[in-house]
């Protein structure tokens, strides 16, 4: 073979490797969950010189050496994360649970949602399509979602869930709802875990949907999920109080009606009820977690931790520089630490992810 038609053989395997590239879509859940860190060198998404990891890598080194005045004994090794904005992205265009509840109302056609039901989904769309949610909405709309959801069985509502998994998430491209995860974030889990700590979700969102959204991608269990809470029901009680009710062999679970919203101290007040632990690491991103974050480091017996993920990646992300700039503010002022999407980040979700075009 002379020359040239080297040279042409070289072009096309090239450009064919360059076209297999671009084609690639985001990485998928599998994918996701064999992402393993157990020592700073196995970072690969976050930035090389990242100012947030190496504080993390360095808390991480300190409080796990039992030579160190800061050693943290295994079992009080706690680290709490919030999800939507911290592990997953809330901006496609509004959090996870939010669009499904849409989903439900608006476009179900085995749902028949009564008239107030859809007004008020209407409501709520046009509040995320004008990016300006009324602060009474976020009760308001957990109140609704449960209602939506009220009466389905738990496999019934799983399989709601991971169907709505695997829709695109809206304002990206190539990538589904259920992919949406911060790679770097996901890399922080598992360095923790890999590091004998304790990690739970602690989130304002469902927490079965939590629970559904987060198996097989990393390492929690279901009882490590706090979340939002609706009632859990009898299939065939009816209305009855839990103390005059036996469940029977017919019986199955259901959804009921909401409980409780799990932000701002709620968050605090559960973390003390179900773990029963101060955790010594938190993150978040947003002033809902600004209880979390300062239960974590104030009179905390062990050296502790709050980091805070600032949306300041326009270009790669959904960001939203007024938030970022009013959490860097926050850090600054309680002692958080504060991690940047745009520089502490390598990636978010892989190269071919990308901000779609507007329309």
């Amino acid at each position: 073979m002379n020359k040239t038609k080297k040279l042409v053989s070289f072009i096309l395997v090239f450009a064919m490797a360059i076209g297999i590239a671009t084609c690639t879509q985001a990485a998928s859940r599998e994918e996701i969950a064999n992402i393993h860190v157990s020592k700073a060198g196995d970072f690969k998404y976050w930035a090389d010189n990242s100012p947030a990891k190496q504080t993390l890598v360095n808390y991480v080194k300190d409080v796990t050496n039992k030579k160190s005045a800061n050693f943290i004994p295994v079992e009080d090794r706690i680290a709490v994360f919030d999800l939507d904005g911290t592990l997953i992205c809330e901006t496609t265009p509004s959090y996870f649970e939010w669009m499904m509840y849409l989903d439900r109302v608006l476009d179900d056609p085995t749902y028949n949602a009564s008239p107030e039901d859809k007004d008020y989904a209407k409501v709520v769309k046009a509040a995320i399509d004008a990016r300006h949610l009324p602060e009474d909405m976020e009760l308001k709309e957990a109140i609704a979602q449960s209602k939506a959801f009220a009466g389905m069985t738990f496999p019934e509502y799983e399989n709601y869930v991971k169907k709505f998994m695997e829709t695109p998430a809206e304002g990206l491209t190539n990538l589904k709802r259920g992919e949406s995860f911060y790679l770097p974030m996901v890399e922080v889990v598992s360095y923790l875990q890999a590091n004998d700590f304790t990690v739970y979700i602690v989130s304002g969102s469902d927490r079965p949907a939590l629970r559904i959204l987060v198996d097989g991608i990393m390492k929690i269990a279901p009882n490590n999920v706090i979340g939002t809470d609706a009632d859990i029901l009898a299939s065939h009680q009816n209305g009855k109080d839990g103390l005059d009710y036996v469940y029977a062999k017919d019986d199955r679970i259901i959804r009921g009606e909401f409980l409780r919203k799990n932000v701002k101290m709620n968050k605090v007040s559960n973390i003390a009820q179900e773990i029963g632990k101060q955790p010594v690491l938190a993150f978040g991103n947003s002033s809902g977690d600004a209880s979390m974050f300062q239960y974590t480091i104030i009179n905390n017996k062990y050296k502790s931790d709050a980091f805070t993920l600032l949306c300041d990646d326009l270009d790669r992300e959904l960001g939203n520089q007024k938030k970022a700039d009013s959490m860097a503010k926050s850090a600054k002022e309680n002692g958080w630490v504060a991690i940047s999407m745009k520089n502490d980040f390598k990636t978010i979700y892989g190269p071919e992810v990308k901000r779609a075009a507007a329309q």
